[in-house]
């Protein structure tokens, strides 16, 4: 009798232990749980947080007061110059830093800040180069200038790197390479140091966004689907027989890709708006004498209307005509517009 109750006793025990050990174990579960969704919830909030678009900044009011924080003396040049530092350092200052090469989330997770990066350093390449062949130099067979020499190439390098050597480390050297360039631009001491605000100049950086902007006005047309012909084709004879031949067959925007290719638009409106507003100030007289000052007016005020306010939470892609809205299309109306005030522009620096 006296072991049949041990027996019993110890039975009891066993089961309460396995009862406490799954009530452990589910407390456990549960407690993981909700950190799981905790740290979803805090990744959300900072991915939010970092897919907000930088503001724009006032381009004469920053100049003025980068020159003074270091004593520099304002000259032709200096507010371009220091716009064009500006906008790639905003790039790797701006919240959540450069987040294109990100490995790890909420980075990771995201497309669209990462392609609105893309369409700015799109901007900065083409300024960079730009002025390292052309408003640094007098003519064609002058030497170009040894710092920008060394900030194009930077600003050009993979920006998916994560390491050895990360993409931000590239870019903040070329960052303080312009840096010293404006030094020396800004210095009445130095003499190697120029910055030439022609009319021809100007127009060869204008071409290239003209192009740029070109470009993505078909890549934005093209959410809906349009037909591309193929101009390959060279038919002697009837032109309409030309047309029938030369049909290269729809090209869409994969839909995947839509709303990156919008954000890289907003990218390069919001770099470009800032340089031509830089633009205005340094190359002030001879867009007075171009009668152009309006036409550059015009233009920013199109590509700074093209940065507005998305109020739906994800880019709807309905038919041009349809009930639901197409960013795409409404992005394209305004790139479109202002690639036609490039044109117009270069036309009126191009006469004498």
């Amino acid at each position: 009798m006296l072991d049949w109750k041990n027996r019993a006793t110890n039975a009891q025990g066993s089961a309460d232990s396995s009862a406490g050990g799954s009530r452990s174990g589910g407390l456990v579960t549960r407690a993981l749980g909700g950190l799981l969704v905790l740290c979803l919830l805090a990744a959300l909030v900072v991915g939010w947080y970092w897919s907000q678009e930088p503001a724009a900044f006032q381009v004469q009011q920053q100049a003025q007061n980068a020159a003074q924080e270091v004593q520099r003396q304002m000259v032709t040049g200096y507010t371009t110059v220091e716009t064009l530092k500006q906008v790639a350092s905003t790039l790797l200052d701006k919240p959540g830093g450069f987040l294109s090469n990100d490995l790890a989330p909420p980075g990771l997770w995201l497309d669209n800040m990462p392609s609105w990066e893309y369409g700015v350093l799109v901007q900065v390449r083409d300024f960079s180069r730009a002025l390292r062949k052309d408003f640094a130099r007098s003519q064609s067979q002058s030497t170009e200038d040894p710092d920008l020499a060394k900030a194009e190439p930077r600003f050009h390098f993979d920006n998916k790197s994560w390491a050895l050597p990360a993409s931000e480390s590239e870019y903040r050297e070329g960052i303080q390479a312009l840096d010293r360039y404006l030094a020396r631009l800004s210095d009445p001491g130095q003499k190697n140091a120029r910055f030439y605000a022609r009319a021809d100049n100007l127009n060869n950086w204008l071409g290239d966004a003209s192009t740029r902007l070109g470009s993505l006005s078909q890549r934005l047309s093209a959410s809906v689907g349009r037909v591309r012909l193929n101009d390959s084709v060279q038919v002697d004879g009837d032109p309409q027989e030309q047309g029938l031949l030369g049909e290269g067959g729809v090209y869409e925007t994969p839909w995947l890709q839509i709303d990156n290719v919008f954000y890289e638009a907003r990218g390069q409106a919001w770099a470009l708006s800032h340089l031509l507003r830089a633009i205005e100030v340094d190359f002030a007289d001879v867009l007075a004498k171009k009668n152009a000052t309006v036409s550059v007016r015009q233009i920013v005020r199109e590509l700074e209307a093209a940065q507005a306010t998305l109020w739906s939470p994800v880019i709807l892609n309905g038919s041009g005509y349809g009930i639901l809205a197409n960013h795409s299309l409404v992005m394209a109306n305004y790139i479109s517009r202002a690639n036609a005030g490039l044109i117009d522009l270069r036309q009126l620096l191009s006469q004498g």
